[in-house]
């Protein structure tokens, strides 16, 4: 029997001058170390990635604010090899909004979809069997401003997410500080405003990503200018998401700049992690399975400056902190008992690290 191999795909950002494009490492499921793999052909900030449910293609966004001439970012896809974790380009398109920074896709691999974080645009591309993306098939651009003038002046979506269900598309726009909820429609790949069209959010939280529980009952929201988190219960019969807490990111004594970025579950749905940009720090969380609760466990230091993202392996025995500022991925082993993170001593220099997505080949 083959064993399973773990393939980690690490999106970067190429305009710092020296980042090559997704740098792809394998895994040792032992100490958790990463063996670099090679890169994939350069793209211009290839930062975020998805990877579809039967790992044969990886899509990225192309964080620009040109391409081919266009006021515009990209999207662009790649064909997995199953043998090797290498990537071979397939094609791109035009993202139809500028600096797209999260992109989703859904189950039946039929559609992906992006945030562009300049206009507050939300773009779907159908795609082909082959893996090859369509031109975009709807793009929806949000209104409005929020109270933070210098970061919240108009619409900034920042990530898109289908529910579990895959009833709704949600859009977190930091600028507006709303999730934009869309019911979408497999058949046209076009997005309509559902029966409960939008989560408000404190005014000046700019929400930035989110996560949804794996029992499918709770969301959890990461603001990135309030550094905190905000739990919901989500009803899927009305597509309806109910606040149940706001919770800190950081130490109570810390008072300096911080700025949050990404969130994630532990595979065993016991504990939340979130990264504090400022703080550099994941703040660790324990989740009531029950009422959604979370309660703060822990802020460990990311051993790095600016963790952008981060991820838990498949097997949720390590996390890995992406230092975009300091070029780095950190290592950490995931003590089961406590959810607590602790430094392996392994530490991966990567220019400019933005995602880490992980693959079971």
């Amino acid at each position: 029997m083959k064993n399973t191999r773990y393939i980690a795909y690490v999106g970067t950002y190429t305009s710092s001058g020296k980042s090559q494009g997704i740098y792809i490492f394998e895994m040792n499921p032992t100490s958790g170390e990463l063996n670099l793999l090679g890169t994939s052909e350069k793209i211009e900030n290839p930062s975020y990635q998805v990877i579809d449910n039967k790992i044969e293609f990886l899509y990225t966004v192309m964080e620009t604010e040109n391409f081919n001439g266009k006021l515009s970012g990209a999207v662009a896809a790649f064909a997995i090899d199953r043998e090797t974790g290498l990537l071979k380009f397939i094609n791109s398109q035009p993202a139809e909004g500028r600096a797209p920074c999260h992109i989703n896709i859904n189950k039946s691999r039929s559609h992906i979809f992006t945030a562009n974080y300049r206009e507050g645009i939300v773009s779907v591309f159908p795609l082909n069997s082959d893996g090859s993306i369509c031109a975009a098939s709807c793009v929806i651009e949000h209104k409005g401003s929020g109270p933070n003038k210098e970061r919240q002046e108009k619409a900034h979506a920042h990530y898109v997410s289908l529910t579990p269900d895959e009833k709704y598309l949600c859009a977190v726009d930091l600028g507006i500080d709303k999730i934009m909820v869309y019911e979408f429609d497999s058949t046209t790949g076009k997005l309509h405003p559902s029966k409960h069209p939008e989560v408000n959010i404190r005014p000046g939280s700019g929400p930035r990503h989110m996560v949804f529980h794996q029992s499918g009952k709770f969301a959890y929201l990461i603001n990135e200018l309030s550094s905190d988190i905000v739990a919901f219960e989500y009803s899927s019969e009305e597509g309806k998401f109910n606040e149940i807490q706001y919770i800190s990111t950081l130490p109570s004594v810390y008072k300096d700049f911080n700025n949050c970025a990404a969130i994630h579950i532990s595979p065993d749905g016991k504990y939340l992690y979130g990264s504090n940009r400022g703080h550099d720090s994941i703040a660790i969380f324990s989740i009531d399975e029950n009422t959604g609760k979370l309660e703060l466990i822990e802020t460990v230091s990311t051993q790095g400056s600016f963790p952008r993202d981060f991820q838990i392996d498949p097997t949720g025995k390590f996390l890995y902190a992406a230092n975009q500022n300091s070029d780095s991925i950190v290592v950490f082993r995931i003590l089961p008992e406590s959810g607590i993170i602790e430094p392996t001593g392994e530490v991966i220099n990567v220019p400019s690290p933005v995602c880490i997505k992980f693959a079971n080949l």
